[in-house]
């Protein structure tokens, strides 16, 4: 296993963040902050402050609903900083669900009829059961 400070492939980059090459590939021309150095042949290799700020707009985009133009807005108004700043939090789902879990589909930039908000209330609800099963094991 390489060490924490040690440079990156794009593949060892998609495969630690589950995304496609090309996906990152493209994220490069979407966010002048992501400069992988470019070796001979064009071979990327990726700094762990790319790796980081990688991980930060996927979470934006993946978990946070951001568009790209909304993660481009977020990095001009705030720096990268916020976003380098390292998520270890791995148990987010747990506290999530702790606060009315239903108040995540009140947010106002989800504009949900009733009937598909009384389905995604359903499934949220069975996951939350299923979770606490699984934490009981």
């Amino acid at each position: 296993m390489k060490s924490p400070e040690a440079f990156r492939t794009i593949s060892e980059v998609s495969k630690d963040l589950s995304l496609p090459q090309h996906v990152l590939r493209f994220w490069e021309t979407k966010f002048a902050q992501i400069k992988p150095i470019k070796r001979g042949g064009g071979r990327r290799y990726y700094r762990p402050e790319d790796v980081k700020l990688l991980k930060g707009i996927k979470n934006l985009l993946y978990n946070d609903g951001y568009t790209i133009r909304g993660v481009q807005k977020v990095i001009k108004e705030n720096g990268t900083k916020k976003l380098l700043v390292s998520r270890s939090k791995k148990n987010n789902f747990k506290e999530n669900t702790e606060s009315n879990p239903n108040t995540l589909l009140e947010s106002p930039k989800y504009n949900l009829g009733e009937t598909k908000r009384d389905k995604l209330v359903k499934v949220l609800d069975d996951l939350v059961n299923l979770r606490k099963k699984l934490d009981e094991n």
